[in-house]
């Protein structure tokens, strides 16, 4: 057996290798022998019934194999491979796989962990947009596909939809992973609305690519990945509100159930029903079906598109009913929120080079247009600012009108300055400035002021650096601004406060009639109204036409003093300089007003002008005294190319264009922070003796020295009774009407006193106030009153006749008519019903001509400081008197109005149209109403030029200052303090007076004289700088009787023609020896004021038999005032110590006269017609 298996193994043997080849063949043997052996074994029956046959064939098979290949032995009862290939590969591939396969799947894991950490680290929201945008890229081609078949055979490589729609769901199937790996409860993740989309778009992709076929089947479930189209918006932070979260909500889920269901509908209408075998399908496009399902929806249904299958009906049979019920909610909430969505809710594109504003506040009709009528001036030359309002409530239809007249320059956006979402739409970081109007007809002012500073406080934090002017109504509201750290005065930060303004026009109008009107049409813009009739209106008109400018000082200038520029200016270039902003040595700037003749003109100074258009101003700039010096016409002065202008950074306060703002941080008039300029004259500098000598004990002026003052009073003392006021003789006092109870807004009285009490006023020149009112609001106001001097309270009301006659109206120098009452009314035109009552009372009245103020003083009645008939406190040089007045037409009165339109009805007796404009009406020409309206224009005035509001604060305040703000901020009242040589140096600024031409050095003036020519003589001779005239309405006519109404001309020309009867509004020098003698020209700021009534200036004609006595040559008049100066040096020796210490108008103490000084009014009075003032007798004396 074993030789046998030997010769067999080596007879198969055919070469030298035979022996390995037996050894092969007999162990190939052995395994098949033993293969069989057990195969016998387990199937012994199955090898007894094999066939001869087989068996000889199987063993030729196992004895006779092939040499050329390996061939693997098999029996029929093992059929395993009937090729005879090796399959060794397989066994090591499940190994390779095993190994490779585990190890990809932990890298993988790795892998998707990683990006799942990455992409929680981002917040998810690149993921999160990016699938959104793939799931709607794969929903487009959706669109494309469904005018396709609903299957058809397509080659991937070939079809570039396909390609893309795979490479999508690629991307699908990687973020289903991340989702399922991340997912908290699987199952739940798995019965989702987006794992159900995957399920049903993602694997048949797959079957596409591998069958070459495609199939639309429920791809159209990619539709209801629109309703994530909020939640991405809110993603990337464009949606924000709540309305707009709402409406894109309401509009996703709407929109993609639609196409969700129409998709549906496509696939079944076009594939018909498998019942039917298919056969009962309709040709429908899927835009077909979105009609169908819309006309479905909304229950209107006109049959020419229907569901034809099964399925499609019994779809359509639930869907109408969700589907009408979501229409009916979804679509009239989506329509109320498109239609309440707020029209004017973009956000502002700035303009390069282009600035623009941000003004909010109080947006109404009639503020917005007097604030763009005067800001869009056609005077204003470099207005290239465009204007952004923005207010919380949309604006009606006038006023969307009036936006759109302006289109070009206006912008409204709906928003609140409150949210900071609102001041990133407007750009306020990049705006030039944020203007605040207040709403000045509120009933409660605290309450407006209070809102206004919530807007401040909004802006600044939100951009501290911004400039910001607002308007306050109440002045004690003004000291809240300055707890707001970012809030900076010096950096163009202003408070307009209507109050301090109103009332402080209306007190400088008690000093010198007229002068608010005057003011108020310097700074607003208007324009040049020609009228050829010689009337008052013409005249007026011309004046109104001016306007405040700045402009810099030409070179040609430097080294001249200020009246002598200021007369050039006049004569040569048409211009009006009346202050300059001054740079001392410490690098402080203010602003001097007629500065005097005392300081030289630098380089680089300011000057403010008085001019009709910003062009003209510009020839003071141009001015070249070698190229123009010898030129007549001022409109040919222009640049030329002589010199270079150049201003040299130590030497020029700004360089900034004048008309903008002047934001370089320089010191505003401020005389208690700043080193005043002293005038180098020993009469005026007090000497070391006179230093010596000066009581430093007594307290006459507040802390700044820039106001009277005096030890507070308790009310009662200042409570006159009606019998006590009659007995005490008033005169050339100011009588103060107010209305008001304990539930009215304060007026803020204080504002009214505060210029009446000025420290450029001596003590005998101050006039006493009388106020007539109700007691209980008087004790509110009180508290910020009871500091200043001559102030007494007639309790009772401005309507009783008998509570005016006590108080002597018809001698007082003003009657003024303030209500605290007239915004608790509600019909406009009935809010001022109580001043117009009360004005038409007192112009109604009739007064006896037995008792006048010569008559009082002969029986001793009038009090100090209240003496009419001294010439101290007479009109300029000793004019004539009338004793008094005998009707109420004639006494001087000023109305304060809320509603413009009511101004009709002050004066019974003019044809103002009820439609005229305010400053175009004779009552506000005349100088007897103001109303606050004509301060709207201070806020475009202070956004060109914040000096233009210093220069006003400065005229009609009396001096306030920042750092007196600040104190009464503290305090809530004046301080008194000790007179020192820094604090008495605060009282040398210049006032406001009224000059009468009647009589005195100007009366040869006065005859026909130019208008010029006075303005020289007064600037040459006394330092007083004319800006005005007050002229009797009818002047202009022959009649013989003349109505005593006046009006204003503001600025007149050279060659006008001057009037006996006009009063001069003038800037006069403070007189430092007024308060011991006068030996020069003698006015009081209303001394002028009061000749105008008493004799020919105001509501009378006066006598002109004195005017034959003309004053002696110029050379022995100056004589003898050089004579009486000497005399009154040596009379006194005291400086600014004119005032008592206890003056009040209750104790009244007449005593008599020292020989010398009874002496020296004799000689006055007989000298000259320059009468110096009488000396009142004083407590002190």
């Amino acid at each position: 057996m074993a030789n046998g298996g030997g010769g067999g193994g080596g007879s198969s043997s055919s070469s030298g290798g035979g022996g390995g080849g037996g050894g092969g063949g007999g162990s190939s043997l052995r395994m098949s022998s033993n293969i069989h052996a057990n195969h016998l074994s387990l199937d012994a029956s199955s090898s007894s019934s094999s066939s001869s046959s087989s068996s000889s064939s199987s063993s030729s098979s196992v004895h006779e194999p092939k040499m050329d290949a390996l061939i693997i032995p098999m029996t029929m009862e093992v059929p395993c491979d009937s090729r005879g290939q090796r399959m060794w590969w397989a066994f090591l591939a499940s190994s390779m796989v095993t190994f490779f396969g585990g190890l990809f799947i932990i890298l993988l894991w790795r892998t998707l962990k990683y990006l799942w950490t990455v992409c929680c680290h981002c917040g998810g929201k690149t993921k999160v947009v990016l699938v959104f945008a793939l799931s709607i890229g794969a929903l487009v081609i959706y669109f494309i596909d469904s005018s396709n078949p609903i299957e058809s055979c397509q080659n991937f490589y070939k079809d570039f939809t396909l390609q893309i729609d795979m490479a999508f769901n690629v991307f699908f199937l990687l973020y289903f992973g991340l989702r399922f790996i991340a997912a908290n409860d699987k199952l739940w993740f798995w019965l989702e609305v987006n794992s159900v989309v995957d399920f049903f778009t993602v694997p048949p992709v797959f079957v596409s690519v591998y069958l070459n076929r495609s199939w639309l089947g429920l791809r159209f479930l990619r539709a209801l990945r629109l309703i994530q189209f909020s939640e991405i918006l809110q993603f990337l932070n464009i949606l924000k509100t709540s309305n707009s979260i709402k409406l894109v909500n309401l509009l996703s889920i709407f929109i993609s159930t639609w196409l969700t269901a129409a998709g549906f509908i496509h696939l079944v209408e076009n594939s018909g029903d498998p019942w039917e075998n298919f056969q009962n399908n309709q040709a429908l496009t899927y835009w077909e079906c979105v009609y169908l399902l819309m006309v479905t929806m909304s229950t209107v249904g006109y049959g020419d598109v229907y569901a034809k299958t099964t399925l499609g009906r019994l779809f359509m049979v639930f869907f109408i009913l969700g589907g009408l019920a979501m229409f009916a909610s979804y679509v009239p909430e989506i329509i109320e929120l498109i239609g309440n969505r707020k029209k004017y809710g973009g956000s502002y594109s700035a303009v390069s080079g282009r600035k623009h504003i941000v003004v909010c506040g109080h947006i109404t009709l009639e503020s917005v247009s007097n604030f763009l009528k005067d800001f869009l001036h056609k005077d204003r030359d470099d207005v290239n600012v465009e204007i952004v309002f923005l207010h919380n409530i949309s604006p009606n239809l006038e006023l969307e009108a009036l936006f759109k007249r302006h289109f070009t320059q206006v912008e409204f956006y709906q928003g609140s300055v409150l949210n900071p979402h609102d001041l990133a739409r407007v750009k306020i970081e990049s705006a030039d400035a944020c203007l605040i109007l207040a709403n000045k007809y509120c009933a409660d002012p605290d309450a407006e002021d209070a809102s206004n500073i919530m807007r401040v406080i909004s802006i600044k934090n939100y951009h501290p650096k911004i400039r910001i002017i607002t308007q306050m109504l109440q002045y004690h509201n003004k000291a809240h601004l300055l707890n707001i750290p970012s809030w900076n005065w010096k950096e163009g930060d202003d408070a307009i406060c209507l109050a301090e303004l109103k009332l402080g026009f209306i007190a400088q109008s008690c000093l010198a009639q007229g002068l608010s009107t005057m003011l108020a049409n310097l700074f607003s813009m208007r324009s040049f109204i020609k009228i050829e009739e010689d009337t008052w209106q013409k005249y007026y008109l011309e004046g109104v036409s001016n306007e405040m400018y700045t402009e810099y000082l030409s070179s040609a200038f430097v080294g001249l003093s200020f009246p002598t520029v200021c007369e050039l200016c006049f004569v040569k270039l048409k211009l009006l300089m009346i202050a300059i902003e001054y740079k001392s040595a410490n690098r402080e700037s203010r602003i001097l007003i007629n500065p005097g003749n005392h300081l030289k003109i630098q380089e680089g100074t300011l000057g403010f002008f008085i001019a009709s258009d910003a062009k003209e101003v510009k020839r003071a700039f141009f001015y070249c005294k070698a190229c123009h010096d010898d030129i007549t016409d001022p409109k040919r002065i222009k640049k030329c190319g002589c010199k270079r202008l150049i201003y040299f950074e130590d030497e020029q306060p700004s360089t900034l264009s004048p008309k903008k703002k002047q934001r370089n941080g320089g010191m505003r008039n401020s005389p208690s922070s700043s080193p005043k300029l002293m005038r180098h004259d020993p009469l005026l500098i007090p000497g070391n003796d006179q230093i010596d000598n000066m009581d430093s004990n007594v307290k006459k002026y507040d802390s700044t020295g820039m106001f009277h003052w005096c030890a507070p009073k308790e009310i009662e003392k200042v409570i006159l009774t009606r019998s006590e006021a009659a007995m005490t003789v008033l005169s050339g006092h100011v009588v103060v009407c107010i209305f008001g109870d304990v539930s009215s807004a304060l007026i803020g009285l204080r504002n009214l006193v505060m210029p009446l009490r000025a420290s450029n006023f001596h003590y005998h020149e101050l006039k006493h106030i009388v106020f007539v009112g109700s007691i209980e609001y008087l004790k509110r106001e009180w508290e910020t009153l009871h500091n200043f001097p001559k102030v007494s309270i007639l309790p009772g009301t401005p309507l009783s006749r008998a509570d005016l006659r006590a108080v002597n109206i018809n001698l007082c120098d003003m009657c003024v008519i303030l209500s605290a009452n007239q915004n608790n009314i509600d019909d406009t035109s009935l809010q001022d019903k109580e001043c117009i009552l009360a004005s038409l009372n007192i112009k109604s009245m009739q007064f006896d001509d037995s008792i006048g103020v010569l008559q009082a003083n002969s029986q001793g009645f009038t009090p100090p400081g209240m003496d009419r008939s001294s010439p101290d406190n007479s009109p300029v040089h000793g004019m004539l008197r009338q004793p008094s007045i005998t009707t109420g037409v004639n006494i001087p009165i000023i109305t304060e109005l809320v509603n413009d339109t009511n101004v009709q009805f002050l004066d019974q007796d003019d044809d103002d149209d009820p439609d005229t404009e305010l400053y175009l009406t004779q009552p506000f020409a005349c100088g007897t109403a103001f109303a606050v309206s004509v301060l709207d224009s201070l806020m475009s005035a202070t956004y060109f030029n914040d000096n233009i509001l210093t220069l006003i604060r400065t005229l009609v305040t009396g001096g306030a200052t920042p750092e007196l703000e600040a104190l009464i901020a503290e305090e809530n009242a004046l301080r008194g303090g000790y007179s020192t040589p820094q604090t008495l140096a605060n009282r040398d600024r210049c006032r406001v007076a009224q000059l009468a031409l009647l009589d005195g050095p100007f009366a040869d003036l006065g005859d026909g004289g130019c208008y010029g020519d006075l303005f020289c003589k007064a600037l040459k001779t006394y330092n007083m700088l004319c800006f005005g005239i007050y002229r009797l309405r009818d002047a202009h006519l022959s009649t013989p009787s003349q109505c005593t109404k006046r009006y204003v001309i503001t600025n007149p020309p050279y060659e006008f023609e001057l009037v006996p009867t006009d009063l001069i509004f003038c800037l006069m020098q403070f007189d430092h020896n007024a308060g011991q003698s006068r030996a020069s020209l003698s006015h009081s700021s209303h001394s002028s004021q009061s000749s105008s009534k008493k004799s020919s200036s105001v509501h009378s004609i006066p006598s002109t038999a004195n005017r034959q006595n003309r004053p002696k040559s110029r050379e022995s008049r100056d004589k003898q005032n050089a004579t009486r100066m000497n005399r009154m040096g040596q009379a006194e020796k005291k400086w600014f110590t004119d005032e008592p210490d206890n003056a009040y108008p209750r104790n009244i103490q007449i005593k008599p006269m020292s020989t010398h000084m009874a002496n020296q009014i004799n000689q006055y009075k007989s000298t000259s017609s320059l009468i110096p003032p009488i000396r009142e007798v004083e407590d002190e004396c």
